[in-house]
């Protein structure tokens, strides 16, 4: 039988990257996923290819959040997973000397306030059943410093300890409302395009980004879809307040090789 047979899902950032490739794993699992995105192309497009309902949902607005729970009143998963690393535009500086105010302050809106208000509305489409999965989509970068990607590594920080949070409160008002968090690396998305560029030395960044990661390769948004898949069903039933890395081995430790 399917893992998510009959679940109501709603999943942010769906239009692209790992946000599709979780939707798709869902509508695969027999689920009625929800796809929202803050573009209406790309995730009208994603939700016809897969199958599934997509709404229009801007993460960082309130007033979208409390439409959402007017068209989805009730829901089984919400994966968080939209958010920016700040690079979208251009490559400007974020480390913790220049980055800007008001470029730290857009990546807060994206990744934090978008997962605040995403477990708030989960919490309370999750509240009468008194049962359902919240996963938080949070980083590699949460778990260690990032010099030059300040203001990501730090949302993805507070995403990781929010999910610990909101894992507890639920488990206070006696709900079997489980969220934890997923933490992935260098998973090979849109996200990355900025930093690999298209020319010739395409192939060089690419294994570049990737060299000290023990397996090697980037990872697929399909493995960390797999993960939120396991998240999602009863299979993680006894699980809260926790975070799965999918990295590589990149946080496993150091390779020592003798010289």
């Amino acid at each position: 039988m399917s893992r998510l047979n009959g679940a109501i899902c709603v999943v942010t950032g769906g239009a692209r990257g790992i946000g599709e490739a979780v939707c798709a794993a869902f509508v695969a699992e027999g689920a009625t996923v929800i796809l929202t995105d803050i573009d209406a192309a790309a995730g009208q497009a994603a939700a016809d290819r897969l199958g599934c309902q997509f709404i229009t949902l801007d993460v960082r607005e309130e007033s979208d959040w409390e439409a959402l729970a007017t068209q989805v009143p009730k829901a089984d998963v919400v994966v968080n997973n939209a958010g920016v690393t700040g690079f979208e535009e251009a490559m400007r500086p974020h480390d913790p000397e220049h980055a800007s105010l008001e470029d730290w302050r857009a990546v807060h809106a994206v990744n934090n306030d978008g997962t605040f208000l995403g477990c708030r509305y989960a919490l309370r489409a999750m509240r009468a059943a008194g049962t359902g999965s919240i996963i938080n989509v949070s980083s590699r970068s949460g778990l260690v410093g990032i010099p030059g990607a300040a203001a990501y590594a730090a949302s993805k920080a507070a995403i990781r300890n929010h999910s610990k949070s909101v894992a507890l409160y639920a488990a206070q008002q006696g709900w079997s409302v489980r969220c934890n968090s997923v933490h992935p690396a260098a998973v090979l998305t849109p996200i990355w395009e900025p930093m690999l560029g298209d020319g010739p030395d395409r192939e060089a960044n690419m294994a570049a980004l990737v060299a000290d990661t023990p397996l090697k390769r980037f990872g697929t948004p399909e493995e960390v879809a797999a993960m939120c898949v396991f998240l999602a069903s009863d299979d993680s039933a006894y699980m809260t307040g926790s975070e799965l890395t999918v990295d590589g081995g990149l946080l496993a430790g150091s390779a020592a090789s003798p010289g």
